[in-house]
């Protein structure tokens, strides 16, 4: 094998000033104009798939797209049956969303793989490159559809989703697949080496400790819920303070409890979108429903989170004449990062590596089911995301390049790489 040429600073921040301005390409591709809003299996999906081929190819990478839409650029060992080991992330954005969550995780690792290629590096492994079609679950209500068809755990009830006007298997076919190829995106896990994911923070820390990258020690588990609680509805003017079955009330009250609890027991809980009905300035909602959202890299500690809050459900519904129903929409473990290539990677980073557990999710943990997978979180401005003021360094990109090419070197060089996952 050809020796490592090495990655210096002066090179690492050109190809990061190239990453950017690959960044700033893809956010024109949006099916909303003046914002970057791109989503699962449409028009502008394509489009985004298209270019990133199209980088991949000048870059010298075989290509293909799988049949959950998945866009894919290998970096071939010499060896034919070589183990592949996997870097990706994904291509598709909330609506009105910043440049790089997702997006650098892809466009950075392909920019490295055509610098290996230009300096004839050779790989004892495949080296695949993957953006995935879906990780934010925006147009279907359902997260991590591009990395699940590799597991190969699409339900069949996901034949059911909608958006509103397509379902699933409809939206699939104008793309050009169908619901039933979705098995031939399946990965072989026998096959695989790892996978690793580049990935912004998405969060303060390591901007507070003003360091750009981070080390990921675990991927936070999630759990959603929709909670409808039911009163009655009556004449605001009439229906005495005391007498009152107000459901929207009820729910204020159970969010300040969600609350209390959350910060008491050291998860996180969001309650991110209500409704009221019916409505009206003058009447008292008797129905609300409201989303919960309830995350920590412990499960146990989640779970007893959640008992406690369902609890306080209970207690104030009796209190106030109220009905709750809980309908859980979402549900993923806690995951943790394989220890071995997490060592790698902070020995890749060097002295200044921290490490910092995940709060949000993202496609290795689902691809932690099949394979051992790492993350490098590289710090954001105020830890901003899912937002147009998302906002990166080319500075802090070079050292996550750097970082990324020694993390490489690293797996080359170990004499028995990670084991697959059982």
């Amino acid at each position: 094998m050809a020796d490592w040429p090495e990655l210096n600073k002066a090179t690492a921040l050109e190809l990061a000033a190239q990453v950017l301005q690959r960044c700033d390409i893809l956010a024109e591709i949006s099916q909303t104009a003046g914002i970057v809003d791109r989503r699962y299996l449409t028009p502008e999906h394509r489009r985004a798939n298209d270019q990133v081929q199209h980088w991949m190819q000048q870059a010298g990478l075989s290509c293909w797209q799988d049949a959950a839409g998945n866009q894919w650029g290998r970096f071939a060992s010499s060896h034919r049956d070589a183990r592949t080991f996997i870097i990706g992330s994904h291509l598709d954005t909330v609506p009105n969303a910043g440049k790089y969550d997702g997006i650098v995780g892809v466009l950075a690792p392909l920019t490295l793989a055509a610098w290996l290629q230009q300096h004839q590096i050779a790989l004892p492994f495949h080296l695949d490159i993957v953006g995935f079609g879906d990780e934010e679950g925006v147009r279907f209500g359902t997260t991590l559809l591009g990395s699940r068809a590799l597991t190969g755990s699409w339900p069949e009830q996901w034949r059911e989703l909608s958006d509103g006007k397509l379902t699933l298997p409809q939206a699939l076919e104008q793309f050009g697949s169908s619901f039933d190829a979705i098995p031939q995106a399946a990965v072989d896990a026998r096959q695989l080496l790892g996978y690793f994911e580049f990935h912004i923070e998405q969060g303060p820390v390591l901007e507070g400790l003003d360091l750009p990258l981070g080390v990921v020690t675990a991927i936070a588990g999630a759990r959603r819920f929709n909670i409808e609680l039911r009163g009655m509805a009556g004449h605001a003017g009439t229906v005495p303070m005391d007498l009152r079955q107000d459901a929207l009330m009820g729910a204020a009250e159970l969010m300040q409890a969600i609350e209390s609890i959350a910060c008491d027991t050291g998860i996180v809980a969001t309650v991110g979108k209500i409704t009221a009905a019916p409505g009206a300035v003058n009447v008292i909602p008797g129905r609300v429903e409201f989303s919960l959202d309830i995350r920590s890299e412990n499960d146990q500690l989640r779970d007893q989170a959640l008992a406690d809050i369902k609890g306080a459900a209970h207690v104030l519904c009796q209190r106030r004449g109220l009905e709750v129903t809980w309908t859980q929409i979402h549900s993923a473990a806690a995951v943790k990062c394989d220890p071995q290539m997490t060592d790698l990677l902070a020995d890749a980073i060097g002295e200044a590596a921290h490490r910092l557990p995940s709060g949000a999710g993202h496609d290795a943990m689902v691809m932690a089911q099949i394979c051992p997978m790492a993350m490098l979180f590289m710090r954001c401005e105020k830890g901003i995301s899912h937002h147009p003021a998302e906002a990166i360094t080319e500075p802090d990109l070079a050292e996550a390049l750097m970082a990324m090419h020694r993390f490489l070197q690293h797996l080359v060089a170990l004499d028995k790489l990670p084991d697959n996952c059982e």
